[in-house]
């Protein structure tokens, strides 16, 4: 069922990411003095680790929140972790979620579905109210889970319901990625890239951004809602009015409410999930 699924949001992600990368970046951020920054980080080791279905005991995934509280109505941002082999039964989920494969390999579809294992990078929604399992394989494996309004509950098939969205799983070898040459959100010349992955009806969206080795730049920023999550990789992150840098691992992340600039480099590749309401600035 999937795979089907999966040609079609290729078509449509190509599509959107044309769409996105032509909207106007604006007022160049670097011109305005920012008077009191909210930038903010927080790192992977802080993470509180917990049982996702404490019924399942030692066999159960654990979750750590990186932003907001999957147990209350609000947005979240949280990692799964999986041990080898993990198999889940047949469930459902009240809300809808997005996910982002961080370690190991993920399969995530219908119960009766062939496995579709997806690697690090991959991409996957699962609608509220659908069937499915998720499977692990590899050893940490790991999951960025993210929500648009809580609390996120497991819940059994028998509580399944048709909410008229359906699933997407895209490969990482299925990303589509725009340059400088292909979108106004990255300066001239500058070797990041980035692979817009959604935008919902209150104008929130994300995207990927990949930065190559021995990146040294800045990410601009207008929009009250930032979070960008440390996929793979790490970076080198500079808090403004600070002299010294702070390193964040995969599972780490940085965020601000309004004018920003996210001053950053890296050693590696390094691939970063951004959640925002308004355009960035990659230079």
């Amino acid at each position: 069922m999937r795979k089907s699924i999966l040609y079609l949001c290729l078509i449509v992600s190509l599509l959107f990411s044309c769409n996105e990368s032509k909207e106007n970046v604006g007022e160049n951020i670097k011109t305005k003095i920012i008077e009191n920054p909210t930038n903010k980080v927080g790192l992977s080791s802080d993470i509180i680790w917990e049982q996702m279905n404490p019924a399942r005991g030692d066999k159960s995934p654990l979750a750590g929140t990186i932003w907001g509280n999957r147990k209350a109505e609000v947005p979240t941002g949280y990692i799964g972790k999986f041990k080898d082999g993990f198999s889940s039964p047949p469930h459902i989920h009240n809300v809808t979620y997005r996910a982002i494969v961080m370690n190991g390999l993920i399969h995530n579809d219908d119960p009766k579905a062939e496995n579709m294992w997806m690697p690090v990078g991959s991409f996957w929604t699962q609608p509220a109210g659908e069937p499915h399992i998720t499977s692990a394989k590899g050893e940490e494996t790991m999951a960025y889970i993210e929500i648009d309004n809580g609390p996120y509950l497991v819940k059994p098939v028998t509580e399944a319901f048709n909410n008229g969205e359906r699933p997407i799983n895209i490969d990482a070898s299925n990303i589509v990625w725009l340059d400088h040459s292909q979108t106004n959100w990255i300066s001239t010349n500058n070797q990041a890239r980035i692979s817009f992955l959604w935008k919902n009806s209150n104008d929130i969206r994300a995207l990927f951004v990949k930065l190559p080795k021995n990146f040294k730049g800045d990410i601009y920023s207008k929009g009250t809602i930032l979070y960008g999550v440390i996929i793979t990789g790490n970076i080198d992150y500079k808090m403004p009015k600070a002299n010294s840098m702070t390193n964040l691992d995969h599972g780490s992340y940085f965020e601000s409410t309004g004018n920003s600039i996210h001053q950053i480099s890296t050693k590696e590749e390094a691939l970063i999930y951004i959640r925002t309401n308004n355009v960035i600035e990659i230079k």
